[in-house]
């Protein structure tokens, strides 16, 4: 019996995809990568703080016959300290995995946002050896004219998808080679 590669887990040297025929019924190749940015548990961690700055002036504030400034601070606290807290739980990591068909996209603890992209759709696949959130304007979801679009959630490695449509999607991920890999020879499987 074949053992699959799993979590990562480089092929190896020569050994190609195997062929879908090949594979067990109801047992597919997944190739799993994670990043994980520690910079976004810091944000998280000021937002937090206002959600708890919000609801300590709510309670313990002396309330008193002008409360339309207490309240715009209370309000603005508790919005503020929801809009970051869960802004930077979204994106503190990314989850890709490359199924026999499909990469997936996933971001957060909750796995939104989400991206599929069915690799009849991926042209190419490269690995960027330096991506930074300065070069797309930040973490996150990002988009931009010139570059495409792209999920970053740590500077470092990455993984870049040209596809068919002449769109380009970086994703900030560790051990982006071996993503990049595995892509291509489930690509030359397709197209071969």
């Amino acid at each position: 019996m074949r053992d699959y590669p799993r979590d990562g887990a480089p092929l190896a040297e020569g050994e190609g995809a195997p062929a879908a025929e090949s594979a067990p019924r109801g047992r597919t190749e997944v190739w799993k990568g994670r990043a994980t940015g520690r910079v976004q548990w810091l944000l998280a961690a000021l937002g937090a703080g206002c959600l708890a700055l919000g609801i300590d002036l709510a309670v313990d504030a002396a309330w008193s016959a002008t409360v339309a400034p207490l309240v715009m601070a209370v309000v603005g606290c508790l919005g503020a300290g929801l809009l970051i807290l869960f802004g930077t739980l979204a994106f503190v990591h990314v989850e890709v995995k490359l199924h026999r068909d499909t990469l997936e996209i996933r971001c957060g603890h909750a796995g939104l946002p989400r991206r599929r992209i069915p690799l009849r759709d991926v042209v190419a696949a490269d690995h960027a050896p330096s991506v930074t959130p300065c070069h797309w304007g930040g973490w996150g979801y990002r988009w931009r004219p010139e570059k495409g679009t792209a999920v970053i959630v740590r500077r470092g490695e990455g993984l870049v998808l040209r596809l068919g449509d002449g769109r380009v999607f970086t994703v900030t991920v560790d051990d982006a080679e071996t993503a990049v890999r595995h892509i291509r020879s489930r690509l030359a499987a397709v197209r071969g």
